[in-house]
């Protein structure tokens, strides 16, 4: 009772955070397990590098496995679990001073091989990878993630006209990103 590999699904991520708080050894595990996929992509979509975006998730977990106990019900374990992520791959950027202020020539002769089928989504996630961290995390949260504005702005602890602003300056980013895959596109395939 309580193992990993019996009651997975039974219980509400407050149900597991709870029992976790209360000694349960396994409700945590069952937590991160249901979750991680998830997580990971946030990690990997935020942190541009898939080493960092393990040892970001391996933080954050450590983080929400000893803050459990203070975790106060006011919002979903979810939101909680993806807000300490997102900080974590944030934190381990600016200690990186790592900035993403690349331009798309950068990778103009990768992205639309003409000889293969390119997978939009991999385009999209080259985009996405070239934005400004802060703006990367509002875009994926509101329109990958479904956050409202003012759940992100909550995650990300800024004020909801910052969230609005990061996400329309990554909108119009990303639809200048993908028109000019369009337009290569297009002219490799005439």
């Amino acid at each position: 009772m309580g193992s990993f590999g019996g009651t997975a699904g039974e219980r509400s991520d407050a149900e597991l955070l709870a029992a976790h708080v209360a000694g349960d050894r396994y409700a945590f595990e069952e937590l991160f397990y249901r979750h991680h996929r998830q997580l990971y992509r946030i990690a990997r979509i935020i942190s541009r590098n898939a080493d960092d975006a393990a040892d970001a998730l391996q933080d954050a977990m450590l983080k929400a496995h000893r803050r459990a106990p203070a975790f106060r019900y006011d919002s979903a374990v979810s939101s909680w679990l993806y807000r300490i992520v997102v900080n974590s791959c944030l934190d381990r950027l600016r200690r990186n001073k790592t900035r993403v202020a690349e331009t798309l020539s950068d990778d103009q002769g990768h992205i639309g091989d003409p000889a293969s089928r390119v997978d939009t989504a991999i385009v999209v996630e080259r985009a996405l990878m070239r934005l400004p961290v802060e703006q990367r995390a509002a875009v994926v949260a509101v329109d990958m993630q479904g956050y409202s504005v003012a759940e992100t702005a909550r995650i990300l602890g800024v004020p909801e006209g910052t969230v609005k602003s990061r996400c329309s300056r990554a909108r119009a980013k990303l639809a200048e990103a993908l028109e000019y895959f369009d337009a290569e596109t297009a002219a490799r395939t005439d």
